[in-house]
């Protein structure tokens, strides 16, 4: 098996919503701020792959036609903005077209057995894009499209996406809200945008209990967050039994960040990764990860070198946070509906 796998592409660093949208967090030097501390540790090791671009097909597994078409055409016309917050350059359809293209060449490989771990390092990021409208800075999910991949194409059955942004992945829990074959588990903090991810929601219809939605208050601290991690959401994926497990790796609920008021460190998001790592090793499962927020630049680097190094072997899993930093309604919410002791 091959080392843990990078990707990324040129192409991710053309999206600027800053020439629409002044002052815009969300800007290349994100990228470059984790490709300059990743080099200063000769990338971990790991190997480096350009992510292509994704097809016309893989983006129609999660999104109309319609709304890529639309996309397209007002990058081709020039650009402009789509909303408050989210702004669409010249160039930026293609660097979206590689951002979940990378993402579906991680599943292809992680899938393929060339690796069993992964980091897709792309932007604009996705979690917030719904299938029908591009929002939160997103313009396409990217993570759901690979999910959706996963299981329309090769092979899998079962998908566990993990989504430790501080902002609820609106985008992908909609994608997926009525089906049975994803288990959408997301730790957010509550009350800010988008406005969503409410404890009590946990899909619908078929999808009914496949959602776990954990909002955590302002000022939550790396033992809340590893709490609910180990003692809510991997006890019931390991009820589901997941045969992939994708990280929408948001890195914006550290202390430094200015988008949130949650209090992790960049040793936070490698515990959280080592706990996921030797989940997904117990469960024979691969494991890859797609950035999403963090905007505090130092920040965003330290915290994605420590999540790599992590899910690549690095570190150990500290013992278990205090079960009683759980919340009971959390508790019971995820026990009502996996049959979990908890």
């Amino acid at each position: 098996m091959a080392a843990s796998l990078y990707f990324s592409h040129p192409a991710c660093l053309e999206h600027d919503p800053r020439d629409g949208l002044y002052g815009h967090p969300e800007q290349p030097d994100r990228l470059r701020a984790i490709e300059g501390a990743l080099a200063e540790r000769d990338w971990l090791g790991w190997e480096r792959r350009e992510a292509p671009a994704a097809s016309e097909g893989e983006l129609a597994l999660v999104h109309p036609r319609e709304h890529v078409e639309a996309i397209g055409a007002l990058c081709q016309s020039g650009g402009g903005p789509i909303d408050a917050d989210t702004y669409a350059g010249e160039r930026s359809y293609e660097a979206a077209l590689h951002a979940a293209g990378g993402a579906c060449a991680m599943t292809r490989a992680l899938i393929g057995g060339e690796s069993g771990v992964g980091f897709c390092a792309v932007r604009p990021p996705g979690h917030h894009a719904e299938p029908e409208r591009a929002m939160g800075f997103c313009l396409f999910d990217n993570v759901a499209v690979a999910a959706a991949l996963a299981l329309a194409e090769l092979g899998l059955e079962r998908v566990l996406i993990v989504d430790w942004d501080v902002h609820h992945g609106n985008g992908t829990a909609e994608i997926f809200r009525r089906r049975d074959d994803v288990l959408f588990a997301s730790i957010h903090q509550g009350g800010i945008f988008p406005g969503t991810g409410a404890l009590g929601d946990s899909g619908s219809g078929p999808g009914e209990g496949h959602t776990i939605n954990l909002p955590v208050p302002a000022g939550s601290e790396e033992d809340v967050w590893l709490s609910l991690l180990e003692h809510v959401v991997l006890p019931a994926a390991a009820g589901f039994e997941p045969q992939l497990m994708l990280i929408s790796a948001g890195f914006d609920a550290h202390r430094d960040d200015p988008l949130a008021d949650c209090r992790l460190e960049a040793s936070s998001f490698a515990q959280m990764a080592c706990h996921v790592r030797d989940a997904a090793i117990e469960w024979g499962a691969p494991v890859g990860a797609v950035l999403e927020g963090g905007y505090d630049l130092p920040a965003l680097a330290d915290s994605v070198v420590a999540t790599m190094a992590a899910l690549g072997g690095e570190g150990e899993a500290a013992p278990a946070a205090p079960e009683g930093i759980v919340t009971p309604r959390a508790a019971s919410h995820v026990a009502h509906h996996w049959s979990l002791p908890i």
